[in-house]
């Protein structure tokens, strides 16, 4: 594996939503969050999508209108990757931004989740599938650039934003890029939204023999249209097979609770599984009929 770490602690956020005073609360708010992670050992910390979108309250005028709000965060994006970038940097970690609206040159919004690394360097994935609510109300685009396999000292990672993990080819053509981690930010204002990105989670660890970690929103927040109601657990699965739990899930979180769950990665585990688990889903996807056709990935090195 080179100088890849093979074994590390990994934290995924169930993370509030919440009104802010100002962008100096974002920022306690925020470098508190990648403090405790760093404290309790974590070498990746997961943020879910749009986590951001509190960032709408900065903007009493306009926070809430749908349009408005994705206006007013689109327009915070260069402070939030440096945040980000400073905070990775800072404490030693890979930080998975929470995921926010980005305005293209075309005129076009994109949700952007974007990977740091504490060297600096940094990358983005847009979500590849919009939800009812992003294509219908609030005109949210999917991108254009498909799927990126990130290079890191963690591993070879992939971000499946919420509804993409529910579906198999986009994970598929990232495992046959190399992905052994795959990360599912979630953003659901229902339990059955959160079973649906939970069980898309589970089954694309299940069938690629690999890591799976979802990171929801969590709480009310009543003056957005947007991301006024928020329901889940965060979540870290593997396959369930030999090494791992029975039922695959490595750690979870109490559903609702403003909290870190955290759990051990150990990607020769991946190795193993996939040369002589119990069952060889990841090799045998191609017995399939019709199991070609996958989109295309970019690699993109972090290291």
């Amino acid at each position: 594996m080179g100088g890849v770490m093979t074994q590390y602690t990994l934290a995924a956020a169930q993370y509030p939503i919440e009104q802010l005073a100002d962008w100096d609360a974002y920022v306690a708010k925020l470098t508190r969050w990648v403090a405790e992670a760093a404290a309790r050992g974590a070498a990746l910390a997961v943020f879910p999508e749009y986590g951001a979108m509190e960032l709408a309250s900065l903007e009493p005028a306009t926070m809430g209108d749908l349009a408005g709000s994705l206006a007013s965060v689109a327009a915070l994006v260069p402070q939030v990757d440096a945040l980000h970038a400073d905070l990775a940097g800072r404490y030693g970690l890979h930080i998975l931004a929470a995921s926010l609206p980005r305005l293209d040159p075309g005129g076009l919004y994109r949700n952007a989740a974007r990977l740091f690394a504490p060297g600096g360097k940094w990358a983005a994935q847009d979500k590849l599938v919009m939800t009812r609510f992003e294509r219908e109300q609030w005109f949210v685009s999917a991108g254009v650039d498909g799927l990126t396999l990130f290079e890191t000292a963690l591993g070879n990672i992939a971000v499946l934003i919420c509804y993409d993990s529910e579906f198999p080819l986009l994970a598929r053509a990232a495992v046959e890029a190399g992905a052994e981690v795959l990360l599912v930010p979630s953003c659901t204002d229902s339990l059955h939204g959160y079973w649906r990105v939970r069980l898309g989670a589970q089954a694309r660890a299940l069938e690629s023999q690999c890591y799976a970690v979802q990171s929801p929103t969590v709480g009310l927040a009543d003056w957005s249209p947007a991301v006024d109601v928020n329901r889940g657990a965060a979540g870290i699965f593997g396959p369930p097979d030999r090494g791992m739990p029975e039922d695959g899930v490595i750690a979870l979180g109490v559903e609702g609770e403003s909290t870190w769950v955290f759990g051990m990665v150990d990607l020769s585990k991946v190795a193993e599984l996939r040369a002589d688990g119990g069952v060889l889903n990841a090799r045998d996807w191609q017995d399939q009929p019709g199991a070609g056709g996958l989109p295309a990935v970019t690699r993109v090195s972090l290291l």
